[in-house]
């Protein structure tokens, strides 16, 4: 995939003065081999120059690391650390930065050449960038040996990977929402300080577009890659013409940002006049790392866009739709898996969702919009069941005072025919009863949710933290046990 960025992590060991520097040296070099061994050389850069206290120094590393085409840094404190030249480094690096520090390596190296105090010295290094303003990231548990900081290098990436789409991206919308549709209430002025930016278009300009590439000559290869994909279909060169139609548009509009995610009014005008619906383009483009979320649901792009960068997999939008029957529960569920009747709901879209998570993909017509519309006005779904297996379930919202609000919750796709009609699963979360109504009815959040395939809560709650999501505005399916701050006790 070509839009989301590729990280590669500029690592500068810091040493204090009055600390041997090669004992920083030596475990910098330690980490670097132990990284190597088990994650590759790609992600990673190791700078030679070993920080003393030394604002020169500081200096030298940030241009050896910008020069080899760092866009992350980490800042490994081999021993104390110099809390000067360690934090003006971070503060002077544009891009995501992290800290880590070296734990001691055995109880025989613990005399002044071997013991290196870093362990006290993460505490100075946080009150230092919190003085300067300066953002980084700190692990759950900082200080560890050369595999263990290995693994929180590692553990950066993806979080690493969402600051600078972020910083990059632009999000293309067209037409207002839909009548009756202030769900997708999207104040852009958060946007704005994420750094995103933002390009709001109408239906009529999107319209005029697609009918100027009628007779497109790129249109027979794309039907054959469709073809390939779903079989044939009559729709085909249409929904080909509307593919080529987006992607021209992203070419031509995005200007300066290297990343964009789309959202489109994909109703109830769409059909009169393009008499097809978007669904099955917009399932391909998101398999292809493009984000396209419907009935322009702006924060549901950005949603799925933060996924992407997490996951490094196509990811999808539902609506968090229906539940599911009483009576498929006591046949499908029950005694089968360790779940209540409130954990499971049916998630489901017209048909967005990418094939490669669709079990028995095909295209058909949009069911719902076919009772307003000629039924083959609709046609350009793609439906089948969701397959079974790892979620995480979650979305970043504004809310219309502009404080940026997001939930997450893991669960899994149920091996569960649904017996319906569109992209759709039968869902499990644990909890999703009271998640549902203290977290996402009872702070005010839409009804689409974005969903990764896998378990990915602890990157994404690190990646929200980084981006400035506070913590208290991060919801999650609270066990049993652990109320909602408005939970009734006696409930």
């Amino acid at each position: 995939m070509n839009n989301i960025p590729k990280i590669k992590v500029g690592l500068v060991a810091v040493s204090r003065d009055c600390f041997p520097a090669p004992l920083a040296v030596n475990r910098r070099k330690a980490l670097a081999e132990a990284y190597t061994k088990k994650y590759g050389s790609e992600d990673l850069y190791e700078c030679p120059i070993t920080i003393v206290e030394s604002e020169i120094d500081m200096v030298n590393a940030l241009e050896d690391v910008k020069k080899n085409g760092c866009n992350a840094l980490c800042v490994y404190l081999g021993n104390f650390g110099p809390e000067i030249a360690e934090t003006l480094l971070a503060k002077h690096f544009d891009g995501p930065k992290m800290f880590c520090a070296a734990a001691e390596e055995s109880q025989g190296t613990l005399g002044i050449s071997g013991r290196g105090d870093a362990f006290c010295g993460m505490l100075n290094a946080s009150y230092n960038l919190a003085l300067r303003n300066t953002k980084a990231w700190i692990p759950p548990y900082p200080v560890g040996d050369a595999e263990d900081c290995a693994d929180m290098i590692h553990e950066f990436l993806p979080i690493a990977r969402v600051a600078v789409g972020l910083s990059k991206l632009k999000i293309i919308s067209f037409g207002p929402r839909p009548a009756n549709f202030l769900a997708c209430n999207a104040p852009i002025k958060q946007l704005y300080n994420l750094g995103i930016e933002i390009e709001e278009e109408s239906e009529l300009d999107l319209f005029e577009a697609y009918q100027k590439h009628e007779g497109d000559a790129r249109i027979p290869d794309v039907v054959a890659d469709m073809t390939k994909e779903l079989g044939d279909n009559k729709m085909l060169p249409k929904l080909a013409q509307y593919e080529l139609t987006l992607l021209d548009w992203v070419e031509e509009h995005k200007g300066y940002r290297e990343y964009v995610a789309l959202t489109t009014k994909c109703w109830p005008a769409f059909q009169d006049m393009f008499r097809f619906v978007p669904c099955y383009v917009n399932s391909r483009l998101t398999g292809r790392g493009i984000p396209v979320s419907c009935e322009v649901d702006i924060y549901g792009t950005l949603s799925e866009y933060i996924g992407l960068c997490i996951s490094g997999e196509p990811v999808t939008l539902l609506d968090i739709n229906n539940s599911v029957p009483k009576d498929m529960y006591e046949e499908s569920i029950k005694g089968k898996f360790d779940y209540k009747h409130t954990d499971t709901f049916m998630g489901f879209h017209c048909g967005n969702t990418c094939s490669t998570h669709i079990h028995d993909a095909h295209l058909d017509y949009q069911k719902i919009m076919a009772n307003t519309h000629p039924a083959e006005w609709c046609e350009g779904t793609i439906e089948g069941d969701i397959n079974a297996g790892d979620i995480t379930f979650y979305r970043l919202q504004s809310t219309a005072d502009c404080v940026l609000r997001a939930y997450a919750a893991e669960g899994e796709v149920l091996p569960v025919a649904t017996r319906s009609f569109g992209g759709i699963g039968v869902f499990a979360i644990k909890e999703m009863g009271r998640f549902y109504r203290y977290q996402l009815i009872g702070k005010n959040f839409p009804h689409h949710g974005a969903v990764m395939f896998g378990h990915y809560g602890k990157s994404l709650y690190e990646a929200l933290k980084y981006i400035g999501v506070e913590p208290c505005e991060i919801g999650y399916n609270r066990p049993e046990g652990v109320r909602y701050e408005d939970e009734n006790p006696w409930s």
